[in-house]
């Protein structure tokens, strides 16, 4: 049910995302202690990104999940901003995250919602 959206100005190889996509899962389950079976994690394309008037590399992410706290959003922007700094090079300062909480009744899977 969490899902994880990445999007950056930047041109990553495929080898490249495919070796953050498992790290990025990874920490959405174990920060969020949700199995991980049923986390989601993509790459949006790359695409013309301004960000405090430059267009300097940058990224936007997009996290919801079902009973996604606000207690814990501070620090999952610090834990996402990291990974962000660690694998793609990005200052913080160049990140923005959005969180949803997403009501159970408005999340489907598997021919129902949960």
């Amino acid at each position: 049910m969490p899902y994880l959206r990445i999007q950056t100005n930047l041109e990553l190889s495929e080898a490249k995302k495919n070796a953050i996509l498992p790290l990025a899962s990874n920490v959405v389950s174990s920060e969020l202690g949700k199995p991980e079976n049923y986390v989601m994690v993509s790459f949006a394309p790359p695409q013309p990104m301004m960000f405090a008037g430059s267009n300097e590399p940058c990224a936007y992410l997009e996290l919801k999940s079902i009973g996604l706290p606000e207690s814990r959003t501070k620090h999952l922007s610090s834990v996402l901003c990291r990974l962000m700094e660690s694998e793609l090079e990005l200052a913080a300062d160049r990140v923005y995250v959005e969180f949803t909480d997403a009501a159970r009744s408005m999340w489907g899977w598997n021919g129902g919602t949960f």
